[in-house]
């Protein structure tokens, strides 16, 4: 703490006089002031004298508690004691010091009014001088030892309140865990609690199944002399089900059952009757003597209640389709559960005939419900279940010769996927293919045989791609090889909006882990998914039927050669790619036709891509002509018409089945208008290819058909079937034949015996509809309906062509008595006319089983 003195303001001498005084004299006289003062100590702080003996100068105003304490002095005496020893408070009291001139001068300036302070300017002093203390408030105070330890009490208090805080939170926060993990747990206990007694009431109804069938069966064996005993021993224990845990419903039917049989059918004696049976059978003790049966296979539309043993046959029960499938018929139809199926109540037969019982399911004309499709136990799928239709299903043989199956196609989804089809697009395979021919493994076909196969796949497809879109039938030898393509197709950029359809067919010699698929893609990036491309869809676009090496087939594949602008006619020119037997099939001199050594079927197919430039090119298109020479003459087989395009890429197709004999050979021919320039292309890449199936006559036969010029139909054609006549008949043939008296006359082809057969259809016709459907029906002797088998469609006409054509290839399972034919519709629209003759055509070859 600093004193300072402030002087009376003023100028000239008594200013310096003030500023040079001695510091000393003026103490003194501010001392003996202060003495006055503490003399009238109990008028003015009530203190007595010992009390201001404790004190000093402006001390003395402070109360007891707040004054500092004196130090303690050590006792000094005598002569060489220093003259600071003595007290000041012991000078100011007990003696009197003499006054010196400046004290004098100081309170002489103070008596003058003029020139002294006020006052209030000397801070109440009667002085001239004022006493001020530099102090912040605040800063440098002195805090008492109360206010101290109040502090501290306090500042340890809030940190004892900061840890208790902290530590609730903790409590607080382990408690909410706590609560959340048991929530869980209780969560989870209720789902358990809830499926234990789902359990539990579908074991009671279990139960209660077996113990009826149990009765039933006691019943049919006569035993009625036990059957009171047995029934009281059921009701007690079916009483008790209610309040039994899970583990107590699970050994009810299992341990009394034994006890039955044990009692009632004495086991051990029939046990030794039957002897030991096979893992799939059982010991039948209805039978006398008791005797092994096969367990029987839950039907289609039924769920497994219990496992075939060694003294009970399976147990199966049906399955509730209403209550497992929500919403089966639609928000306001009843669903009616049935053996093996179901049916919605009031809905119309042709709704639920148009695919109403979905997936797995088919429509049974005769008891008006849906049925649950059978799987095959024994044998391979000959048929795929349909809408109308049941699967069919063939005895496995180990020595069987051929085999088909047909499916659907997975298109990729048009709205999610942005795939670029420019860097290639698979199209998988749909269904399950229950066969030891091959399997269906991610929508790609693996052959599990060796063998010889043939495959057709139609599509129809809308798109605005640029320039045109390839589908092909790869084939993989190796997972980790990219295959290579047995046959491709082009579709054009169409002047338009419409469907295009088309059909590509291959054949090829496999052996298993060999794998197919569909593949497309686009030339350029200018084609996505989304915006550009849109499939139809089709009944069983794709199919393949199978043959052994047993059948003594052979196979065999070539490419074309690329050619420069041709006019008018064009003549191909093949290079074989591969052959399985080159004793059989050999190529002419020039390349041109393919020479057949022996007589037999043959199945072929010529896919042949091209690019066209002049108007002449829409209007007239293309024709490709099939020729067969036989003894040095040309016979014609078929025409396959195609729309010309200008300026665009397309391919132009022929496939067929004929007879042929020794030294025949089968040649090919394309005709363009005049002032129309086209170029032929043709290399390895299976883009212009041909491929052919010879078979033995003794095991196959074929049949060449064309449309009949009379009562073609025409007009607003809803399901109208086609007439057809014979072109090349064969003496003797009596697997398949046109059918030429009754209702079916010259609509039907009637197979005589058991077999695969592959049929392609090229019609030719001039149209307004929006769309054109092309039928594959098939008929069994049973029947009172044909089923559908494969579909093709054809979009509108292009603008500025003549005509159009649609085709349709397919391969099938037929049976003695199995009748095909083909319908046409037209969706909004007329047909005008169909051409005749050779221009509109149907071939079949059928393969012995």
């Amino acid at each position: 703490m600093a004193f300072g003195a402030y002087p009376r303001t003023g100028g000239g001498a008594g200013a310096v006089s003030r500023s040079t005084a001695d510091p000393n004299t003026i103490l003194h006289a501010v001392i003996r002031k202060e003495n006055a003062r503490v003399a009238t100590a109990p008028a003015n702080g009530g203190l007595n004298s010992n009390d201001t003996k404790e004190c000093k100068g402006i001390e003395c105003r402070l109360p007891l508690r707040s004054r500092l304490k004196p130090k303690a002095r050590a006792h000094c005496s005598g002569e060489h004691c220093p003259p600071g020893a003595v007290a000041l408070g012991a000078e100011v009291l007990g003696q009197s010091s003499p006054v010196h001139m400046p004290d004098r001068a100081a309170q002489f300036i103070g008596e003058i009014p003029d020139l002294s302070y006020s006052t209030t300017e000397l801070g109440g002093a009667a002085l001239g001088v004022q006493l001020t203390c530099d102090i912040k408030p605040g800063d440098n105070e002195v805090p008492s030892e109360d206010a101290l330890i109040l502090q501290l009490q306090l500042s340890k208090g809030q940190e004892k309140f900061v840890e208790m805080l902290k530590s609730q939170q903790k409590t607080i926060g382990d408690l909410q865990q706590r609560l959340t993990e048991q929530q869980a747990m209780l969560i989870n206990q209720q789902r358990e609690i809830l499926a234990q007694q789902r359990k539990m009431f579908e074991q009671m109804e279990l139960v209660k199944v077996q113990y009826t069938m149990l009765f039933d069966t006691i019943k049919q064996t006569s035993l009625t002399n036990l059957q009171a005993e047995v029934q009281s021993q059921f009701e007690s224990h079916l009483q008790g089900l209610q309040g039994q845990i899970q583990s107590q419903l699970q050994k009810t039917y299992a341990v009394h059952k034994v006890e039955l049989d044990a009692k009632v059918i004495g086991v051990g004696d029939h046990l030794l009757e039957c002897g030991l049976c096979q893992s799939d059978e059982y010991c039948d003790f209805q039978k006398i003597p008791p005797q092994c049966e096969r367990c029987t296979m839950c039907p289609a539309g039924f769920f497994q209640v219990s496992e075939c043993s060694a003294t009970a046959d399976r147990i199966c029960q049906d399955k509730d389709e209403c209550l497992e499938l929500v919403n089966l018929c639609g928000d306001r139809i009843k669903c009616l559960n049935t053996p093996g199926g179901f049916r919605c109540l009031g809905v119309a037969e042709r709704d639920i005939a148009s695919g109403f019982c979905g997936r797995d399911y088919f429509f049974n004309k005769e008891i008006q419900e849906c049925q649950a499709c059978s799987l095959c136990d024994e044998g391979t799928v000959a048929l795929q279940c349909s809408l109308h239709r049941d699967t069919i299903c063939t005895q496995a043989s180990e020595n069987h010769l051929s085999g088909s199956w047909s499916t659907n196609t997975e298109v990729p989804s048009l709205k999610f996927e942005q795939s670029p089809i420019h860097l290639g697009l698979n199209l998988p395979l749909q269904g399950k293919l229950q066969s030891d021919l091959a399997t269906n493994e991610d929508g790609r076909l693996v052959f599990r045989q060796h063998g010889l196969i043939w495959v057709d796949y139609n599509f129809a497809i809308r798109h605005n791609c640029r320039n045109f879109l390839q589908l092909s039938l790869r084939l993989n030898e190796d997972e980790e090889e990219e295959g290579c393509d047995l046959s491709s197709v082009r579709v054009e950029q169409p002047e338009g909006k419409y469907y295009q359809s088309s059909s590509v067919s291959g054949s090829a010699e496999v052996e298993p882990s060999h794998t197919l698929h569909l593949f497309m893609k686009s030339p350029n990036q200018f084609c996505n998914q989304s915006n550009d491309l849109s499939f139809y869809p089709l009944q069983n676009p794709f199919s393949f039927f199978w043959l052994s090496h047993d059948t003594g087939a052979v196979a065999m594949s070539a490419h074309m050669a690329s050619s420069v602008h041709y006019q008018t006619n064009y003549r191909p020119v093949f290079k074989v790619i591969s052959i399985s037997d080159p004793y059989m099939i050999t190529l002419f001199h020039d390349g041109r036709a393919v020479r057949f050594t022996e007589q037999g079927v043959v199945k072929f197919v010529y896919h042949q891509a091209l690019y066209a430039m002049g108007h002449t090119c829409i209007r007239e298109g293309f024709t490709l002509l099939s020729y067969i020479n036989r003894n040095g003459t040309n016979e014609e087989l078929m025409q396959v018409y195609k729309s010309g395009v200008n300026y665009r890429d397309t391919s132009i197709s022929a496939s067929g089945a004929a007879m042929v004999n020794g030294g025949d050979t089968i040649s090919f021919q394309i005709h363009s208008p005049a002032q129309c320039s086209v170029r032929y292309f043709g290399d390895t890449s299976g883009l212009s290819v041909f491929s052919l199936i010879w078979i033995p006559s003794a095991v196959s036969s074929a049949l060449l058909l064309a449309v009949s010029g009379s009562a073609l139909p025409t007009g607003a054609v809803k399901n109208k079937f086609l007439s057809f006549q014979e072109v090349l008949p064969v003496a003797e043939q009596n697997q398949l034949a046109l059918v030429t008296h009754g209702q079916f006359a010259h609509k039907y082809v009637l197979f005589h015996r058991n077999g695969v057969a592959s049929l392609v259809l090229n019609i030719k016709l001039i149209h307004s509809c929006d769309i054109i459907k092309v039928t594959l029906n098939r008929l069994q002797s049973d029947d009172t309906q044909p089923s559908a088998v494969a579909r093709q469609i054809g979009g509108q006409m292009p603008v500025g062509s003549q005509w159009t054509s649609v085709g349709l290839s397919a391969s099938f399972a037929v049976w003695n008595g199995t009748m095909a034919a083909i319908s046409l519709d037209c969706v909004r629209g007329r047909i005008n006319q169909i051409a005749h003759g050779h221009e509109t055509s149907l071939s079949i070859m059928w393969v012995s089983s």
